[in-house]
């Protein structure tokens, strides 16, 4: 009973929140969102702060995402990236740790219920990992 009540709760905020419309939704239908994530990976200065983005990116999926197995991926994915970014802060490059980062954004992608927007933002960031991976040393 107290299970079917929060997820009605929680199924009714999301769609007022969805319903409100406001500058996020206003974004999305003009392609604003789109072209805000161009922007911020113009130049190099993007390259200090993915780590960043990939948070945000995940903080946004997680906001729009109902409780259960997805919420664990993304909680899990989080609690990884924190880990590495605080290794990163520390001078301490710990690539199996960044492997298992973008594991585990491969596996919200491949199992996670996501909008075409979300899966586009994750796969964009899993694919910059995997960059950031390849050319760390020239990005210094």
């Amino acid at each position: 009973m107290w299970n079917n009540l929060l997820k009605s709760v929680a199924a009714a905020g999301i769609l007022i929140v969805g319903l409100s419309g406001g500058p996020a939704m206003a974004q999305d239908r003009d392609g604003g969102w789109r072209h805000e994530r161009d922007s911020f990976y113009q130049g190099e200065g993007w390259r200090m702060r993915l780590f960043d983005r990939v948070r945000e990116d995940l903080d946004h999926v997680q906001a729009t995402t109902l409780a259960g197995d997805d919420q664990y991926r993304l909680v899990r994915t989080k609690e990884q990236l924190t880990n590495l970014q605080a290794k990163m802060a520390g001078h301490d490059y710990d690539e199996p740790q960044l492997d298992e980062v973008i594991a585990s954004l491969n596996r919200i992608l491949a199992d996670n219920r996501l909008s075409a927007r979300e899966r586009d933002m994750l796969t964009e960031d899993m694919n910059r990992m995997r960059e950031y991976r390849e050319h760390r040393a020239d990005w210094r």
